[in-house]
């Protein structure tokens, strides 16, 4: 015999919960306000969470993402599609970084060896105009 509410008496897959801003925020700041105290996991227990959506409301918190408090229930995948966005801004922002630092490493380079380039024409056409030691002309 199966209980009434499980998934395969209703005929189809379980509804994905859902969650709006207003409650992901309470929810981060209760946790974190617990966490001190190490009552962070009966939080999650009590909701039926689980780490790793404090994790992403918190990031999403971070980003201005939760401002509008109860604008809208966010779609689904919205909070992975901004964490991948923040993930690949700061991947290009990485980059971008090492190239400038590159750049500026290769033109500190190239006045080097201009200055070099031109030490050594100096030093040909002096060495050309004065006659030199053990040679009789």
């Amino acid at each position: 015999m199966t209980l009434p509410n499980t998934p395969g008496e209703q005929g189809g897959r379980p509804k994905r919960r859902t969650f709006t801003a207003e409650y992901k925020l309470r929810i981060v700041a209760e946790y974190d306000a617990a966490k001190a105290t190490g009552e962070g996991a009966a939080i999650l227990r009590r909701e039926g969470l689980y780490h790793s959506h404090i994790l992403e409301w918190r990031a999403a918190r971070d980003a201005g993402a939760l401002t509008r408090l109860g604008a809208r229930k966010s779609p689904v995948g919205e909070g992975r599609r901004r964490s991948a966005e923040a993930a690949e801004l700061e991947r290009l922002r990485r980059r971008n970084e090492r190239l400038e630092t590159d750049l500026a490493r290769t033109k500190t380079a190239l006045e080097i060896m201009g200055k070099a380039h031109a030490l050594l024409e100096t030093l040909s056409e002096s060495a050309d105009d004065t006659p030199r030691p053990g040679r009789r002309r």
